[in-house]
């Protein structure tokens, strides 16, 4: 038998063993001997090979290579309407779609931008409206944090912060104020004085029965602001060559006539329609919004 012969049939067998293997230890729903040391096996091809050619009824196991696990990234459906191609993509991001006319859902038209973000370094809020302090504080606490270089004590997601700072490298963009507890990531107490400053109670009974849209393109309710979710900053921009170079790094405006606020995506622009965003230009403004 020649060697290509040999080579041919023994990588045949080897190949047949490694299905036979994988096939025996599901059936037995993985049940093998424990085994306590690596040197008391041999490993993939000459171990299955000798098994098959001296003793093919051992139970002693060989160690295989895994195939890894690969999860797809999702894509937007583009033959849905825009509406129902965002729900359709954020429910892969977003545990629980909210009821239509609920409060939930109100924010989540309202503020639901970021959910389309795919970043794995991004982490989401698991809803739309966090209702205490103390669920806010939860989730803060399991955020990765980055510094802003941009005004004092700014800090976002890390890697909103990053994609800011290379933006900011590129031409200077200051934040509103200058003082991240205000302009960058809020706490809950924070998110409440605001509202507490533009609104009242009512005001939020009306917005919640979807009867007072307006005051959300200028202050969001408690517990519902992006900026909870160190995914948004409010910045003084004069120049169309910063939004430029913020567009590049994926920020983008997300809430209508609201000119300060800028919301972290992470998404090319010329990939926002592919998830449904509604580009509306307002005064020279360009807005990406959601077609909720």
């Amino acid at each position: 038998m020649n060697s290509v012969l040999k080579k041919s049939l023994k990588k045949g067998i080897y190949i047949c063993l490694v299905i036979f293997t994988s096939l025996t230890l599901v059936a037995s729903n993985g049940n093998v001997n424990h085994v306590t040391g690596a040197n008391d096996l041999k490993t993939n091809e000459d171990c299955l090979i000798e098994r098959a050619l001296k003793n093919p009824t051992s139970n002693r196991p060989c160690i295989t290579n895994p195939i890894p696990s690969i999860t797809p990234t999702p894509i937007p459906n583009l033959a849905l309407p825009q509406k129902e191609r965002f729900l359709a993509f954020i429910t892969t991001q977003l545990p629980l779609i909210p009821t239509s006319n609920t409060f939930e859902y109100i924010m989540l038209r309202q503020y639901g931008a970021p959910f389309v973000n795919l970043n794995s370094a991004i982490k989401l809020p698991p809803k739309v409206f966090f209702p205490n302090p103390e669920e806010t504080r939860t989730y803060q606490a399991s955020l990765v944090m980055g510094k802003v270089n941009s005004g004092n004590n700014c800090f976002l997601q890390k890697a909103a912060a990053d994609a800011f700072n290379i933006a900011d490298k590129q031409i200077n963009i200051p934040l509103k104020s200058g003082y991240g507890a205000g302009d960058c990531t809020r706490t809950y107490e924070t998110n409440l004085r605001f509202w507490k400053k533009y609104a009242n109670n009512n005001t939020l009974e009306r917005v919640k029965q979807g009867r007072e849209t307006a005051i959300l393109n200028v202050v969001a309710p408690p517990g519902t602001s992006q900026h909870l979710w160190g995914l948004a900053v409010d910045l003084r921009i004069a120049y169309s060559a910063q939004r430029k170079a913020l567009n590049q790094n994926g920020w983008f405006q997300t809430v209508e006539t609201d000119l300060p606020h800028w919301t972290y995506l992470g998404v090319p622009e010329e990939k926002l329609p592919d998830f449904g965003f509604n580009k509306k230009i307002v005064r020279g403004i360009t807005y990406w919004l959601t077609p909720l």
